[in-house]
């Protein structure tokens, strides 16, 4: 079922052009409110990260929701798997995100959760782009929606994500770095580390509307590193300017991806015999995790390219952890989808009771080199039809000798081509991931 507007975490677009206008989002409000009323839904909430357009954006959704007479709720400025959580707590018909993740402020996305705090399924989204083809048609002023603002949001979340690690466990005698990129998490995270009990420095925590993800948090771990260093911290934490991704830092000052922290927190879950089935990682999962986990019996999968993927895999075999390199961490078991500061508090349980520092936890996973580039993508190309890249892949496989992966796809939130390589010896691996990357390019600008 293709989709016009939708990829693969909602809609997103720079602000002021393409869909991202005042126009297209007031219209999807209304139109997102005719189809969730159609199914019987008559309240949703709304939250949004710390972006400049977040308050434009907010009021347009406002005012279709309303106009399609759907009553909203504003949760103001809120961590994406904090929204997700209150739509199921609050037995809100859906939630919606205003964000675009780990872009620049200056762009922005919608995106929806359903009532069970999980993002929508396809036909739904499909059910409101063909809303969005009628004309807005507003209901009859004694049916519009009402709008009130949740004040307690933050601490109802706060002591959610407390609740998600063992009551007996202090983080007291912990030095913790928590890096909150300017964004959504800015008054929540470092508080639910502190009233855990750890000393807590926090940074990127002064968001100012364009600051959010500027050289700092998940996408840009450098100076929750150095901060480390600074400080002889214990551990570092890297979260996204929406709050579902999570990188980490050790005492060392070297950076944890994604792998390494599901590595870390999967091993500790099996020693506990708490691991549910197996892991779920995606196509862009190092290939030493999956080496790793093979030496440890545990069970492993590969998603395609997007945390509502590696969900989608989880409950059709009902296992409870997965995540991608980027850091999406999703913990079934505790919340609905991925979840910086949940996935954090399970790292640092997990160290805690194996007495291990960060460093020592992620010893038995050696990463294989691996090398991303981002090709910008003036247009789009089907990269799967190009004779031209495919053979220069096949050629490059056949180069790597089975002891390595390629992979090329499109990015789902971004006009890239996203080309990674990894193997055995890192020059290699470097060579064919430039060789191929400019491949791409020569190949985009063809078709341009």
């Amino acid at each position: 079922m293709k989709r016009q507007y939708f990829g693969t975490d909602g809609i997103r677009d720079r602000v002021g052009h393409g869909v991202m206008t005042p126009e297209f989002v007031l219209k999807l409000g209304w139109a997102a409110g005719r189809v969730l009323c159609k199914q019987g839904h008559n309240l949703v909430l709304i939250g949004k990260d710390t972006r400049i357009s977040g308050y434009m954006l907010e009021s347009l959704l406002e005012a279709g929701l309303s106009a399609a007479g759907v009553n909203s709720r504003l949760l103001g400025p809120m961590p994406t798997p904090a929204i997700a959580y209150l739509t199921r707590t609050l037995r809100a018909s859906a939630g919606i995100v205003i964000s675009a993740s780990h872009n620049p402020y200056y762009d922005n996305g919608v995106k929806f959760f359903s009532s069970e705090g999980t993002k929508l399924a396809d036909e739904v989204e499909h059910a409101i782009e063909q809303e969005m083809k009628l004309p807005l048609v507003t209901v009859d002023s004694a049916q519009l929606g009402k709008v009130e603002r949740i004040d307690d949001a933050a601490g109802r979340y706060l002591e959610f994500c407390k609740s998600t690690i063992a009551d007996h466990t202090s983080l007291k005698g912990l030095k913790i770095v928590v890096d909150c990129a300017h964004g959504a998490t800015y008054h929540i995270a470092p508080n639910v580390f502190r009233e855990l009990g750890a000393d807590v420095i926090t940074i990127g925590s002064n968001p100012n509307g364009l600051n959010i993800n500027d050289n700092c948090g998940a996408t840009a771990p450098q100076q929750v590193s150095q901060a480390v260093l600074e400080h002889q911290a214990d551990v570092g934490i890297a979260i996204d300017g929406d709050g579902d991704r999570l990188i980490m830092v050790d005492h060392t000052g070297a950076v944890l991806d994604g792998d390494q922290l599901l590595f870390i927190i999967a091993t500790a879950r099996q020693a506990k015999h708490q691991l549910s089935g197996g892991v779920i990682g995606t196509k862009m999962t190092n290939l030493g995790l999956e080496r790793a986990f093979e030496q440890h019996a545990i069970e492993f999968k590969r998603a395609a390219v997007g945390d509502r993927y590696v969900l989608e895999m989880m409950q059709q075999l009902q296992w409870s952890l997965g995540g991608e390199s980027s850091g999406h961490i999703i913990c079934l078991d505790q919340t609905t989808t991925g979840d910086a500061i949940v996935a954090a508090l399970q790292v640092l349980e997990s160290i805690l009771e194996s007495a291990q520092t960060l460093h020592q936890a992620k010893q038995g996973f050696c990463k294989y080199p691996q090398v991303l580039i981002n090709v910008p993508m003036t247009q789009p190309i089907d990269i799967e039809n190009s004779a031209t890249i495919q053979q220069a892949v096949i050629e490059a496989e056949s180069e790597l000798a089975e002891q390595g992966r390629i992979l090329l796809r499109a990015s789902g939130t971004e006009p890239l081509v996203r080309v990674m390589v990894e193997g055995q010896h890192s020059q290699q691996v470097t060579l064919i991931a430039e060789q191929l990357a400019s491949l791409v390019a020569d190949v985009c600008q063809v078709n341009h």
